[in-house]
């Protein structure tokens, strides 16, 4: 067993696996230079840096392969390590290594340090990477607001509206309508069947000059709208309107209601009657609750003279937090974001009319790990660098004084 568990250590801390890594993470990092342009950032920082493979797709319908193609909904066979996977196997041969290796002299002191803080390093980046969540706050001017938005993420809402506050909502991930099929929940007042799921699609009141075009629902406003699939979008000013066509079936079992067509891009929900009680459907982008809440006091818009250039825009918002008693004004502005709880609140765009603000949002756990990261690396090369100096001086003052 101990035999065993030394060749294991042995290989994981080889330096042949981290050539390998080192490699295959230039090639990844080409390969996805060379394929930003045509899949956009997102994408490719999703299926290249943010998986742990990258999948060979083989295309419908012909021989050939499809690897970097914008349809990455069905992996087929993993055909190369992606981000996750080289980092990860970096960390344990860096953390192999240093057990292997481990020596506590004072001579390698320096060089421990060192490691140690490489390792935070990775663990700070990976944990970044899984847990740090982005998101923004779009706020009128007077509004409050208690919750965040992650556009890239939908999510489908159930209002129940009987009582007309609206205050039971129930939603369903975008990733459960995505695998189709029929949704059930126990706070839900109803089956949803998913007929249809689009990533993106384009949305055509019909009467319009395609003659062909077919209701997308029997329900709503899908009785006068016809859906198209299209394309993932690439550039980074642009986003996919995600859709779907959604059947509400009771949960007895009995007669269905009919299909709704709901989109990210319909402001206003789709009603329906169940049981004697006034629902609505809603997809929308997925918002994350607060315990706290921001209202946008004023909004100021600068730019440079004789010009429509942005020179400084600043948000002025009220802190609301009952359970921490925290009742402040903030400023927010560029350079200076808002720090609470966790949160970090950045000056990232306004409204055209200046009316209101839009904030983006960054949570991450481990914000604080490449600082005590890059200070650990910094102490351990500073303690390397003066053990060597001081035994240098040592030697050449023993040589000076020597007969």
């Amino acid at each position: 067993m101990m035999t065993f568990l030394k060749r294991l250590l042995g290989a994981f801390s080889s330096l042949r696996l981290t050539i390998f890594c080192l490699a295959a993470a230039l090639v990844l990092v080409f390969v996805g230079t060379v394929t930003v342009m045509q899949f956009g950032v997102y994408m490719v920082q999703e299926r290249f840096f943010q998986s742990w493979f990258i999948w060979w797709t083989p295309p419908s319908g012909g021989f050939g392969c499809r690897v970097f193609s914008a349809d990455f909904t069905i992996p087929g066979i993993p055909l190369f390590p992606g981000g996750h996977l080289i980092g990860a196997v970096l960390l344990v041969n860096l953390i192999a290594s240093m057990i292997r290796r481990f020596s506590w002299t004072w001579r390698k002191t320096g060089i421990q340090l060192i490691h140690l803080g490489i390792i935070i390093m990775l663990v700070g980046g990976l944990a970044t990477d899984l847990l740090s969540v982005t998101s923004n706050m779009r706020i009128r001017k007077g509004a409050t607001k208690d919750y965040t938005e992650d556009s890239s993420r939908v999510e489908l809402a159930v209002t129940d509206l009987t009582d007309g506050r609206g205050e039971h909502v129930t939603t369903v991930p975008g990733e459960l309508l995505a695998d189709g099929g029929t949704i059930t929940h126990p706070l839900l007042p109803c089956r949803i069947g998913v007929r249809n799921f689009y990533r993106n699609s384009a949305l055509q009141e019909i009467g319009g000059s395609d003659s062909k075009a077919v209701p997308a629902a029997d329900k709503g406003a899908g009785t006068w709208v016809s859906v198209k699939p299209l394309p993932r979008v690439t550039r980074m000013d642009e986003r996919d309107v995600t859709s779907a066509v959604v059947e509400i079936l009771p949960l007895n079992g009995g007669k269905s209601l009919g299909t709704w067509l709901v989109s990210d891009v319909m402001a206003e929900p789709q009603p329906f009657e169940l049981d004697g009680r006034l629902w609505n459907l809603q997809l929308r982008p997925v918002r994350y609750y607060k315990p706290y809440s921001l209202k946008l006091l004023d909004f100021t818009h600068e730019v440079y003279p004789g010009t429509d250039q942005p020179r400084n825009f600043a948000s002025k918002v009220m802190l609301d937090d009952k359970e921490h008693h925290e009742h402040r004004e903030v400023v927010i502005y560029m350079n200076h974001p808002l720090r609470y709880l966790g949160d970090t609140y950045y000056q990232s765009g306004f409204d055209r009319d200046n009316g209101g603000t839009i904030l983006q949002v960054v949570h991450n756990p481990g914000y604080q790990m490449p600082y005590v990261a890059c200070a650990i690396v910094s102490l351990g090369l500073v303690f390397q660098f003066t053990f060597h100096l001081v035994g240098f001086i040592r030697r050449r003052i023993h040589s000076a004084t020597e007969p």
